[in-house]
């Protein structure tokens, strides 16, 4: 079998990929750098010069090679490569009639638990937020524990605020629901100790992002430093970025992204990993029905999954695009058993949904007019 064709397609605010063989097995993937996906189209038509020809089922040696070769490593070819190896494997999954998972091991579970995000610009709307989702069959929750404008406030007055957000979803649900904390990577190592340590008695689930990823040694620092479990790792792309991460008994959950790290090849290896370390997989999911297919094929298989965005999946309005959107069922997607990822890209509706860049606004300001965090 031969990739004889590769299609990129700009389609809202995602970017899919289509691989046509020679056999007439095509393969459908979506790259996760979701903020530059014009840039990721490029890579991906420039890689199509040395994925033309080759054969689709040698996906480790396809990864190796070209993360090799091209010398300078980052998000854009990491996520251009990711589609490709999703699509692939899609390929393979379908020449022997198969759903991904199967090939990843097989399945550990029959379903996929979700959380649903809570919402609300006030506490009573958050409270009354996290109580719909619990209505709904949710089990999880997540919220970003900050109204709008906190960014203004002084660090004493985030940390109050966010206490008080946690406070009014536990009197809601109370404590037999889980829930999550997606700081956004909005804190200063300080604040991030001073708030971790106000939230200890709400039994957090996870403390997700509290820093910038940029420095593990400042994330160490906050860890050493709370009480909480947490959780990052949507921004690496590298399984060198989460073996340093994991070696230094930082994280209790690590949040790899399918669409970004190298695809079904590479986040089965940080998976592995992880999974030796007694630390949790929290896959991060952004983008289209066509990547949460392809998450569900790896939470599927993996021992230490743990939970992953639902990511409206019953309602997104790119589930148009796809041949049989995934099924929600009382905090779970239901597991396809379909060939490949489980669904297959409709071209004839792509042109429905136009391409939308995303805007750099520079409109997240301290109150003395400095860019916040």
């Amino acid at each position: 079998m031969k990739i004889e064709r590769i299609q990129p397609f700009l389609v809202g605010r995602t970017l899919l990929v289509r691989v046509y063989t020679d056999e007439g097995i095509v393969g459908n993937g979506e790259a996760g750098l979701w903020a530059h996906q014009k840039v990721v189209y490029e890579v991906i038509q420039e890689l199509s010069d040395y994925y033309v020809g080759k054969d689709p089922l040698r996906m480790e040696h396809h990864y190796q090679v070209i993360s090799r070769d091209t010398h300078f490593a980052g998000a854009a070819i990491s996520a251009a490569m990711s589609a490709m190896d999703i699509a692939m494997w899609d390929i393979l999954a379908k020449s022997v009639n198969k759903p991904v998972y199967a090939l990843l091991g097989g399945q550990v579970r029959d379903r996929i638990r979700v959380f649903a995000n809570v919402g609300g610009d006030t506490l009573e709307a958050r409270g009354e937020s996290a109580r719909q989702q619990v209505e709904k069959g949710y089990v999880s929750l997540r919220t970003t524990p900050f109204l709008p404008g906190f960014e203004r406030l002084s660090a004493t007055a985030i940390v109050k605020q966010a206490v008080q957000v946690v406070a009014a979803i536990r009197d809601a649900v109370g404590d037999e629901i889980d829930l999550g904390l997606e700081i956004h990577r909005n804190l200063d190592p300080d604040t991030a100790i001073m708030l971790g340590r106000e939230l200890k008695p709400f039994r957090i689930l996870y403390y997700e992002d509290p820093l910038a990823p940029e420095s593990i040694e400042a994330l160490d620092y906050v860890a050493r430093h709370v009480d909480l479990p947490i959780a990052t790792g949507e921004r690496f792309y590298s399984i060198q970025q989460f073996k340093e991460l994991m070696d230094k008994k930082t994280v209790a959950m690590i949040r790899p992204d399918v669409s970004l790290v190298g695809g079904f090849t590479q986040i089965v290896k940080i998976a592995g990993m992880a999974e030796a370390s007694f630390i949790g997989v929290f896959p991060h999911l952004m983008g289209s029905p066509v990547n949460i297919a392809a998450f569900v094929q790896f939470a599927a298989s993996t021992p230490n999954f743990r939970l992953m965005e639902s990511n409206m999946v019953d309602t997104h309005p790119l589930n148009a695009v796809i041949d049989q959107p995934l099924t929600l069922e009382e905090g779970h997607i239901l597991l396809p058993d379909r060939p490949g990822i489980g669904v297959e890209i409709v071209e004839e509706e792509l042109p429905r949904f136009p391409y939308e860049p995303k805007r750099i606004l520079g409109n997240t300001l301290r109150s003395d007019g400095s860019v916040a965090l």
